[in-house]
């Protein structure tokens, strides 16, 4: 648990009694490829900071086709946050791309680290102001980018992940056909 203590001083500073306190309440989960952390209809009692791995949240709209709404890599929270914060079932899926790990925190101890450490509920709230920002730009970038420019953006933000995730993925992701991607890449590639 001593990245998430130095995860969370990225942000605010933290006593090491502090810590140790703010630790108990995470439960620690080791999550295997293909495994699901979250199944559309499940009930969403936590929120996850992947330690370790990789994860694909989609949603499967009523004709059966995926739509990837993120990936989610090390030293990321993620959940479905509609979900998780109106305590209801969850409409999207959450699937480990590779043997991963992630901390659990219920909302009731998000709260009450919230509610008894000021520098919680700061830290808390910039990294919800901070998905918030990524899921627009994300929103805007499919509504207003052509193709190649939501392919140069994607490789720009996260270059880590052209390697671990396969291209079917990034493609579906990127809203393209994995044939328009391997365009893309090969274009971008030799410029």
């Amino acid at each position: 648990m001593d990245g998430l203590k130095k995860h969370i001083e990225e942000i605010t500073p933290i006593t090491n009694e502090e810590f140790d306190y703010i630790k108990t309440f995470f439960k620690e989960k080791k999550v295997k490829k293909h495994q699901y952390l979250l199944q559309d209809g499940d009930k969403v009692t936590s929120e996850y900071w992947i330690v370790k791995g990789i994860f694909r949240a989609f949603h499967i709209d009523k004709d059966g086709k995926e739509h990837i709404l993120q990936f989610a890599l090390e030293n990321w929270w993620f959940s479905d946050y509609n979900a998780f914060f109106s305590q209801k079932e969850s409409n999207i899926n959450i699937v480990c791309m590779d043997d991963a790990e992630v901390l659990c925190l219920t909302l009731s101890g998000r709260e009450q680290l919230a509610s008894e450490f000021h520098k919680m509920e700061h830290f808390f709230r910039m990294k919800l102001t901070s998905g918030y920002s990524a899921q627009q730009r994300r929103i805007i970038s499919l509504l207003s980018n052509n193709p190649k420019k939501r392919y140069e953006e994607f490789a720009s933000l996260y270059p880590n992940i052209m390697q671990k995730i396969p291209k079917k993925y990034i493609a579906e992701y990127l809203g393209v056909s994995r044939e328009t991607l391997s365009r893309l890449y090969s274009t971008t590639s030799r410029d």
